[in-house]
This record gives C-alpha cells, structure tokens and sequence, in this order.
C-alpha cells in the first residue's frame, strides 16, 4: 500500500461568529475604560480646554487666547520660583528618606534584629496616618509658642531651634514628609529583599562572602527596580507637595506664602483668585514637567539595569 501526499486545504476564512467573538473582550473591557475617561481623560480634557482660554476683565465672559497662557506661565517668576523651591526639596529629602527606607528594609530582613516584625509595623504606621494629621501634629510641635520645640527654646532660654522660620522651613517639611513615607518605601524594599531566591545566599555563604559582602553582591543589585520604583514615586510626590504647607500655611502665612509650592499656587488661583484658566495652565504645565523628569528617572534607571 503505498502513501500518497495529501494536499492542505486552505483555511477557510473567518466566519461571522468568529468575528463577533473577537469583540467580547471589549464587553470586558468596556466598563473600565468608561470609567478611565470619565475619571482621568474628562478632566485633562476640560483642563486642556480652561488653559486655552482667558476671563475678560472689563467686558465679562471668556475669549480664546491660544497658548497665551502658556507664554504667561514660563514667564512666571513665581511660578518658578515654587518650582525651584521643590526641586530642591526633592534633590535632598528623597535621597535622605530612600536611605533611611533601604537601611531599615535591611536590618528588618537581617536575621540578627529581633522582633523584626514589630519594627517593621512601627516604622510603616506613621503611613497609616492622613497627611492632613500628620502635618497638623508637626504643625503643633514645630510651633514657636507652645510644643515640644517651645518648651525646649524655654528650657535653654533662647531660641535655639526655629523651625517654622524661613531658614529652616523647607528642612521642617521635609522632615514631615519623610516621617511619613519612610516606612511606605521601606515595605517597597523589604517586599523585594523577601523575593531574592535562597540559593544565592547558600552560594555565598559557601563562598564564606561575610554580612556586608552579600548586601552589595546580591542584596543591593536586586534592589535596583525597586529603588527605580520608589525614587519615581518619591518624584511625583514632590512635585504634587501640597498638604503639609498649606496646614503651615495657616500658622506661619508669612513663611509659606500661597505660591510656596506649584500646586498651592494653582489652588489659590483658582480658589481664592478665581483665575481657572491661568490656574488649569499651571497645572498642565507642572503636570508636563513632572512626567518629563520621572520619565528621565526611569529611562537612566532602566538602562543601568541592562
């Protein structure tokens, strides 16, 4: 009996049905993206539209200026003064809170602390607590007249600690805002130290590699992503400090004025100037320069990581 080739028969086409269920994933997929345009692309949308526009003083209404707004912002000086103001904040307090962060993620993974598990919940519950707190706790400590910085002034009988004061109220916040995200980076961290496979640390214990000598071959060199993670994060909250200097805000105004920080500039353009139009062009402006910069971060960080 001898074997003969069989021919292949085309593939038929798609039929109808086919095609029909190609579209069910959309049906899943619907209800999200209704909700992401309503909530995230909706308003950019309207802000986009408010920044193209201008209230006209005299005459009532709006007029459509184009990017005259946008002209307006880069010439701002206080605009960039308020976000000067918060690229430094953000180039000393973020490295100074993922160092503390990395250097408690490593002692809570270290076999040799006890009750790490206790440390590890005292140093993430200062997250726990809403900024607005938070800021309204320090606010009470800080202050110059009553608190634990007053009652220490008294005690040596000068003012030797001022930290609601121009000089030092920068520090002042960012010792807040490090308070609070400590613990949230250091949980970044000590989730991706719990991820490090076990083999690698027989492999260097055969080795006889010591304590520290494993930190920086297999510890520090898997935390790469994470750190990446942590500072782009750490970034946009930076640039979006609102919280705790508009409590200050209220107890020292002649320190932290309305333009303290970009967002607190928009917010009271808006709210207290009743400027929306050149307040939405602050915020997209702002908004530009923040993804800009964390896309920077993430393009270096990725490529170290090669």
């Amino acid at each position: 009996m001898t074997s003969t080739a069989v021919a292949q028969a085309p593939p038929r086409p798609a039929t109808r049905g086919r095609r029909r269920r190609n579209w069910r994933g959309w049906i899943f997929v619907a209800p999200f993206l209704v909700v992401f345009a309503l909530t995230f692309l909706a308003p950019i949308g309207y802000a986009i539209g408010l920044s193209l526009f201008r209230d006209q003083a005299f005459f009532g209404g709006t007029t459509f200026v184009g990017f005259d707004n946008y002209a307006l912002v880069l010439a701002d000086s206080k605009f960039w003064q308020s976000f000067l103001r918060v690229l430094v904040f953000l180039a000393v307090q973020v490295p100074i809170m993922l160092l503390l962060a990395l250097v408690a993620a490593l002692a809570i993974d270290s076999a040799r602390l006890h009750a790490a598990g206790f440390f590890r919940i005292v140093i993430f519950l200062p997250y726990a607590v809403p900024g607005v707190v938070a800021a309204l706790m320090w606010g009470f400590i800080y202050g110059d007249n009553f608190g634990l910085v007053a009652d220490l002034n008294h005690l040596l009988g000068q003012d030797v600690v001022k930290p609601l004061s121009g000089n030092w109220m920068l520090a002042s916040i960012g010792n807040i805002v490090t308070w609070e995200f400590v613990g949230y980076n250091m949980l970044i961290f000590y989730s991706a130290l719990k991820v490090i496979p076990n083999e690698l640390f027989e492999a260097a214990a055969i080795d006889g590699a010591g304590t520290f000598r494993t930190i920086l071959s297999i510890k520090l060199p898997a935390l790469r992503g994470s750190v990446v993670i942590a500072t782009i994060f750490s970034i946009i909250g930076s640039f979006q400090l609102f919280n705790e200097p508009n409590i200050l805000h209220s107890v020292v105004p002649n320190v932290v004025t309305t333009d303290y920080t970009p967002n607190m500039y928009a917010y009271y353009l808006s709210f207290g100037g009743q400027q929306y139009n050149y307040s939405a062009t602050v915020a997209i402006v702002m908004g530009v320069l923040t993804a800009v910069i964390a896309y920077v971060v993430q393009l270096r960080g990725s490529r170290k990581g090669m």
